[in-house]
């Protein structure tokens, strides 16, 4: 389960600095570091992330999931994937 949990930290990671934050050092973005409440990612990136995240993943995301209480972070992120990848 751990191991699953990082492979999505890792791919959310990769998606966000390719996308929002080019050119940027990839171990200045931790696991902990706030992406909605920093200003890492707006809403227009928010919803690009979601979508990365349901095409990936084969999931999707209720609209109340999609906040800084469930996206805030990697491993918020990574846990809330988790779960929708264990309920499916």
């Amino acid at each position: 389960m751990a191991d699953r949990q990082n492979e999505i930290t890792t791919a959310t990671k990769a998606f966000i600095l390719k996308e929002f934050l080019p050119g940027e050092d990839p171990d200045e973005l931790l696991d902990t570091t706030p992406l909605l409440s920093g200003g890492i990612l707006d809403s227009i990136s928010t919803v690009k992330l979601v979508g990365f995240l349901e095409d990936t993943y084969g999931i999707e995301f209720q609209a109340h999931e999609i906040s800084e209480d469930h996206l805030d972070t990697l491993q918020l992120v990574a846990q809330l994937v988790q779960e929708k990848l264990g309920s499916s």
